[in-house]
């Protein structure tokens, strides 16, 4: 959705979206090789979920602004318990191993906490069936936080948290 609104409204903008590997470490060489020569003071990156956590990871390294949905707080901890054989969550019909190394790879990119809360918004949903609203609201916490109500873990209702999204991204004029 914020893809189309993209390319609809501010087709000048670079819009990069890789298909990131199993592998943590791997993730994180192809974010930072990707992102190696950007504008800092101009991009920012977004992320649902496990993607939240890698965006989180990428907005301390450079120190850029960044969107978390329903964003994972500690996924060595989380995913430790689906090791082996998986399914992408969005595509049941793709197959990938998530290797017990991984977690390990994940501990090494956690960052220790947010260095400027400011520089993050993030949309956490009540209704998040996998992960623990309190916990990323608790993470997040002193960033531009939009708490739902309901809602679930895939942000099902997103086009009415996309106005939330735009504003801090500076993409739309500010509605009062």
């Amino acid at each position: 959705m914020l893809h189309a609104w993209v390319q609809q409204h501010a087709p000048s903008l670079t819009w990069w979206c890789p298909q990131l590997p199993a592998s943590p470490r791997a993730a994180w060489e192809l974010m930072r090789d990707g992102t190696r020569g950007w504008p800092v003071h101009s991009m920012a990156v977004l992320g649902s979920s496990l993607g939240g956590f890698y965006a989180t990871v990428v907005a301390e390294a450079l120190g850029c602004p960044a969107v978390v949905l329903n964003p994972a707080v500690d996924p060595a901890r989380d995913l430790v318990r689906h090791v082996g054989e998986q399914t992408a969550y969005h595509d049941p019909t793709q197959h990938f191993e998530f290797r017990a190394e991984y977690i390990d790879e994940l501990r090494a990119l956690t960052p220790a906490a947010l260095a400027d809360p400011a520089r993050y918004a993030a949309v956490i949903a009540k209704g998040d069936e996998l992960l623990d609203w309190r916990e990323m609201s608790q993470h997040y916490a002193g960033s531009h936080m939009l708490l739902l109500e309901g809602s679930d873990h895939a942000l099902s209702d997103f086009a009415q948290q996309l106005p939330f999204v735009l504003d801090f991204l500076r993409l739309r004029p500010h509605t009062v």
